[in-house]
């Protein structure tokens, strides 16, 4: 087995028989952070995924994979333009497969969720990040995301995960659309086992997975555009992922990731480990 550093290591199958795509989307044009750097997470996330997640023996090649392993076929597409999202995850989805999405700035995700729930008009948004992104009163950047896809998701049955530094707008927004708020503070008094429950029992069949890294604690992902302290864990996010994922969704994307701050790679390490137990996850 030869390592690919332009593909994450996960990969494993061609397009035609995958279950699962890996798109890189290097763009941070819509980002205001002080943090510059978001566009340099998908070559860096796949070429960490293969330096740390590879074992090389005897001049033979494996990987370092989830303990309940990688049951599913998975193709790393390669980069896409910001343009290209509306057509390209329109073909991942005409062709039965779920699409994976590496940013960039989590502007992204508008263009994807929007593009997703054209097939379903009853999605649930499990939104992982430590802002709401709920800013109504400005549209098309990366703070007002969760507001853009209103109308394309179903509001009660979505999930705002690790939210603790809401503007005054968005607490009065989330309110209003009684979007359930889970905070780290949550995770602790209830316990991680309890908190899953709640997050199974809130949201539907069709859900889609919003992940900033920023959800997680600064010690655990340093290397973010918007660092926020007291996040959840790197554990307790991936379990809830891992729980999610096990109940079905069509479509996961992982951004703001900010390689040019982040510490010994570790943020991009833990991105491609979150990919490989979701992947190994879904059913």
């Amino acid at each position: 087995m030869k390592l690919d550093m332009e593909k994450i290591c996960w990969e494993n199958s061609s397009y035609e028989n995958s279950n699962i795509v890996i798109i890189g989307i290097p763009d941070e044009s819509q980002s205001h952070s002080i943090r510059a750097g978001t566009s340099k997470a998908p070559k860096q996330i796949r070429k960490i995924s293969n330096l740390m997640d590879s074992y090389t023996r005897n001049g033979q090649t494996s990987l370092g994979y989830p303990v309940d392993g990688i049951s599913k076929h998975v193709f790393d597409y390669g980069d896409i333009t910001r343009q290209q999202i509306p057509k390209t995850i329109d073909k991942i989805i005409s062709d039965s497969k779920i699409p994976i999405s590496i940013g960039g700035d989590h502007s992204m995700s508008k263009l994807l969720i929007k593009q997703l729930a054209q097939k379903s008009n009853d999605v649930s948004l499990v939104y992982f990040d430590a802002h709401p992104d709920f800013i109504t009163s400005t549209k098309d950047y990366y703070g007002s995301v969760f507001g853009d896809v209103l109308q394309h998701i179903n509001p009660k049955t979505s999930v705002q995960i690790g939210t603790r530094t809401p503007e005054k707008e968005e607490i009065k927004n989330l309110k209003e659309n009684q979007i359930t708020v889970i905070t780290p503070f949550n995770i602790t008094e209830k316990g991680i086992s309890k908190i899953s429950q709640q997050i199974l029992e809130n949201i539907g069949n069709t859900v889609y997975v919003s992940f900033d890294m920023d959800c997680i604690d600064p010690a655990y992902a340093p290397g973010v555009s918007v660092p926020v302290p007291m996040g959840i864990s790197s554990l307790d996010a991936t379990f809830l992922l891992k729980k999610i994922a096990e109940k079905g969704i069509i479509g996961m994307d992982i951004v703001e990731v900010c390689p040019p701050y982040d510490v010994k790679d570790r943020t991009s390490h833990l991105a491609s480990r979150m990919i490989g137990e979701v992947i190994s996850s879904i059913k």
